[in-house]
This record gives structure tokens, C-alpha cells and sequence, in this order.
């Protein structure tokens, strides 16, 4: 196990990215304990998503990219690799048209089977959200293809500072590689926290 996978054998992380900046975005990541455990700086204005993820803010230790494979593309998709192993852990595709109203994702594994999906927690509150009012927080559920209760995301309301929970549920890293959950939640934080945020 590696020191990237052994510090994601845990259940709850936090994602904050600083809402108010004109050069990019910061992202910290923290466990339950409020440790910080990755970090990551996202320049602003870039046609192609390119998401390094570091140990800390010296950014000398990658762990994760998260890397869009086209330019511009309504159901991107995005590779996410573990810069340590030099390994490609999976994928995350934006289901396009359906995301227009309410979020949804798929879960890629390494040679693009779908191994579950990320959607948002109601078509309700999707709509609410979209043609009423920003000020209601998001929830993202990951589900297994076979229908189990992976992870779930939840955003909290704060005009300061973005904050997204990362919570897994037990056993759910045997069906979903813990990294792509967690690179989930940290594209969504970048993608849909900016278009909210």
C-alpha cells in the first residue's frame, strides 16, 4: 500500500477552495482531524482542465492528476493518475445533457468500464439550484454500478469559502477505488464550485 493509498484508508475528508480569487483557485484537503493531507493550486482561465494534487503547499510531492482529455468537450472527460505509481486509477465523465439540469458523472475504472456514477441528490433541488437560488448547498451521492451506497458529497454554505464533505461509507473503497472518489469530489469542487461559487 502506498503512502497516497494508506492516507486514503480513512471516511471523511474536507475540500476548501477560496471562493474570491482572480488567479486561479486553491484547494486544501483535510482529514476529520483537520490535518491537511493534499493540496492544489488551479489556474484560472485554462481551456484545458490540467489538476496536479500535492502532499502540501511546497507542492515538491505529487500524488494525483486529474487531467482533462479534450480541450473542450459538453461530456468531458477527465483521467485521474497516480503520479507515484505512474499509474491511471480510473476516470470521471460528466454526463452531459443530463447535467444540465441535474449533475451526473460516471465512474471509470482504469480501461473505461463504468464502475459507478455521481449524481446530485435530487431533480428538485437540482432546479432549485439552477433557476432560484445558488444559496442552496449541494449533495452528490456515489453509487457502485450495481446500485450500493459508495460515498456521498455535501456542500456547505458559506460565501467565503468553498466547502465540500467528503464522506465514505464503510467498505466502499472494495468497489471504488478511493482516489477516484476523492478526485471526485476535488473536480467537483473545481467544476461545479465555479459555476456556483
Amino acid at each position: 500500500m502506498t503512502t497516497m493509498q494508506s492516507s486514503l484508508v480513512q471516511s471523511e475528508y474536507l475540500i476548501r477552495r477560496k471562493v474570491f480569487t482572480i488567479f486561479g483557485a486553491k484547494f486544501h484537503v483535510y482529514d476529520a482531524n483537520e490535518n491537511l493531507l493534499l493540496f492544489t493550486k488551479q489556474k484560472a482561465f485554462k481551456l484545458k482542465e490540467d489538476i496536479r494534487i500535492y502532499s502540501d503547499e511546497t507542492m515538491s510531492e505529487e500524488k494525483l492528476v486529474i487531467q482533462a482529455r479534450q480541450i473542450i468537450d459538453f461530456s468531458a472527460a477527465y483521467d485521474v493518475v497516480d503520479a507515484e505509481e505512474g499509474r491511471k486509477v480510473g476516470a470521471l465523465r460528466r454526463k452531459g445533457f443530463k447535467s444540465m439540469f441535474r449533475d451526473s458523472w460516471e465512474l471509470l475504472g482504469p480501461n473505461d468500464e463504468v464502475l459507478g456514477k455521481i449524481q446530485e441528490d435530487s431533480m428538485t433541488k437540482a432546479m432549485m439550484r439552477r433557476f432560484l437560488s445558488n444559496l442552496i448547498p449541494q449533495r452528490f451521492h456515489v453509487t457502485s454500478s450495481d446500485g450500493a451506497s459508495v460515498a456521498t458529497y455535501r456542500q456547505y454554505f458559506n460565501p467565503f469559502i468553498y466547502k465540500l464533505a467528503v464522506q465514505l461509507e464503510v467498505g466502499g473503497e472494495d468497489a471504488i477505488d478511493s482516489r477516484l472518489v476523492l478526485a471526485g469530489g476535488i473536480l467537483l469542487a473545481a467544476v461545479e464550485g465555479r459555476q456556483k461559487g
